[in-house]
């Protein structure tokens, strides 16, 4: 039964109020003529005063036998017979301009279907990547992230970079921080005029399983070579910057109209890296990020007073924010040697504060914050084409967002001065230990242990190396060259035989192939005799290798030591550790506090 029929019952189905109109051709929702005619009322129960005909109420009062005018401004069809309710509509599909099966609200006309929500859920990541990635990325709704594209500046990579990071292998970002002193209070600081030169660099390297991470500053005063730089010119040609020999590394954007596609060329020909994409801050990004967060904590070895950074801190930690920060990244004279390498560290520890901020519940709980961050991130970055929206930005930033602070080193490139100069003003790079560093970079060896490789190395330490040790004398071992100097077994032999009074051992020649490090393999019932062997040799837990033992030369079980590539000479303990970085480089690592000295 349609809804002239049913009466006034409080069941009726909203649905059944829609009817045809013969002129249109179209459905209508019928109105009584006592509700006010620029809404749609909700179901009711009969109202006495009703004297709607036709077009009224549904047909509700024609059935009564009443009859009244149409109401005004409105066309009212002519009288027409009484039909049925219009047939349903297949399933999945509503008659066209039909509500949706809730009840209509009162005071609306012609309701729409109900949205399921006006913003989308806010969207929350961060997980420790480096701060301009995460800043980048905090959204709320649609139109919000649509503002944060438009924010988003890009130039393009000219080909310089791989063409975009990828999920499944190591991802290499070029974080480059200008000294192009635009936006208000930024006067005081950089060169008068700068073009914005790579005022700071960072090579920031994320493991290809991300569970480690080395950003490596490389100093504006290194000495390189900057190569031809096919560069994009405003109106869209194509242009080749000449390259220069023995210059400053700075020198590689704003000079000459460089852009920062020839940074990531200078980067690749000093490194052997090749970035897959960039980003770009000048002073503003430092202030609004500090501001976004509310401030980091730093840390002073000494009260500073530099007048041309304007800084001026009580030694101790420090709260810092806005313009303090911008003088706290700036400054240099009164830190260190005074030069750009002390100014390095300062950096460094202003980024590990940045992070644990980021990290921290009072910013990941906080939506306003993140949408600080966003807006801040995006307004005073630059990125490459590669990394030209939110949704670009938001899958780089959830990569590295995998990564725990503990695993992030911050190092440099290791240089000595220039020894060209008299008056040294520049540095070279340091060739014996520089390309050790880019190449552990390149392979993607971490710098620093990663967490659940030193609880298997404890594991592994703790099941072999306690427990009760054999007399020297009681041990069995046949020493085989696996990779160190020649005469090596014979020389270690004689040590144990009349320095550690290891009696029962022999030299068993060259071993089948060569190996790195030196090892020790044992059989079940040989542990006593490895723990006491290991311990004289200084072995750790994982060159102990448990299996199966052989014999000697009179048929009596041994163990097996192979001297590896790492073998120091006869007597010498091994340092059996592996990972590190060459002597002499200096690391960092973000969750800890480091004092500017």
């Amino acid at each position: 039964m349609d809804a002239q029929g049913r009466g006034r019952a409080d069941n009726i189905d909203p649905a059944d109020q829609w009817v045809l109109n013969p002129r249109t051709g179209e459905y209508e929702l019928r109105l009584p003529t006592s509700a006010p005619q620029s809404a749609v009322p909700g179901p009711r129960r009969p109202d006495p005063d009703d004297t709607g005909e036709g077009g009224g109420g549904g047909g509700r009062a024609a059935a009564r036998g009443r009859g009244t005018a149409p109401a005004p401004e409105r066309e009212v069809p002519a009288p027409r017979r009484r039909r049925s309710a219009p047939e349903e509509p297949p399933p999945g599909r509503r008659r066209r301009g039909a509500p949706a099966p809730e009840e209509p609200a009162p005071g609306r006309r012609g309701r729409r279907p109900k949205k399921k929500s006006r913003t989308k859920k806010i969207v929350v990541w961060t997980g420790g990547s480096m701060a301009f990635v995460v800043l980048a990325t905090a959204g709320a709704a649609y139109l919000y992230l649509e503002h944060l594209n438009d924010n988003i500046t890009s130039v393009s990579d000219d080909g310089a970079s791989t063409g975009g990071f990828s999920k499944d292998k190591a991802i290499n970002i070029l974080l480059i921080g200008t000294d192009k002193r635009t936006g208000a209070g930024n006067e005081g600081y950089g060169d008068q005029g700068s073009e914005g030169h790579a005022d700071t660099t960072i090579l920031l390297h994320v493991s290809k399983d991300r569970t480690n991470a080395t950003a490596l500053s490389i100093p504006r005063d290194l000495i390189v070579d900057v190569p031809d730089c096919p560069t994009t010119q405003e109106d869209g040609s194509q242009k080749v910057i000449p390259g220069s020999t023995d210059v400053r590394f700075n020198t590689s954007l704003g000079q000459d109209g460089r852009t920062p596609s020839c940074t990531v060329r200078t980067v690749t020909e000093l490194t052997g890296i090749q970035p897959d994409n960039f980003m770009v801050a000048d002073f503003n990004a430092v202030k609004t990020l500090t501001t976004a967060v509310d401030g980091v904590d730093v840390c002073l070895a000494k009260d500073i007073d530099d007048p041309d950074s304007h800084l001026k801190l009580s030694k101790g930690m420090q709260h810092i924010s806005g313009e303090t920060a911008l003088a706290f990244v700036r400054t240099r004279h009164s830190v260190g040697t005074g030069g750009d390498l002390s100014r390095i560290e300062l950096q460094q520890q202003f980024l590990s504060a940045l992070m644990r901020k980021l990290k921290s519940n009072d910013t990941l709980t906080s939506p306003s914050k993140m949408l600080k961050l966003a807006e801040a991130g995006t307004k005073a970055l630059t990125v490459d084409s590669q990394l030209d929206s939110i949704g670009k930005l938001k899958d780089l930033g959830l990569e590295l967002g995998k990564l725990n602070t503990k695993n992030l080193t911050f190092t440099k490139v290791p240089v000595k001065d220039n020894p060209a100069e008299t008056v040294k003003a520049t540095v070279v790079l340091d060739e014996a230990s520089a390309p050790q560093v880019f190449d552990m970079i390149k392979n993607d060896v971490s710098f620093t242990e990663v967490k659940q490789q030193k609880k298997k190395e404890k594991a592994a330490v703790a099941a072999r190396l306690k427990g009760p040790k054999a007399d020297a004398s009681e041990v069995r071992v046949r020493v085989l060259n696996g990779g160190a100097a020649n005469g090596s077994a014979q020389r270690e032999l004689n040590w144990l035989q009349l320095e550690a009074g290891v009696t029962k051992s022999e030299n068993g020649g060259d071993a089948p192939e060569e190996v790195s490090r030196t090892t020790l393999e044992y059989g079940p019932d040989q542990a006593d005799q490895a723990r006491r062997l290991a311990d004289l040799l200084g072995l750790s837990g994982s060159a102990m290798k448990p299996g199966e033992s052989v014999t000697n030369a009179q048929g009596l079980p041994t163990m097996t030591l192979t001297l590896g590539k790492d073998f120091k000479g006869a007597g010498v303990k091994l340092n059996a550790s592996s990972g590190k970085a060459p002597d002499g480089v200096e690391t960092s690592t973000a969750d800890k506090v480091k004092c500017a000295q």
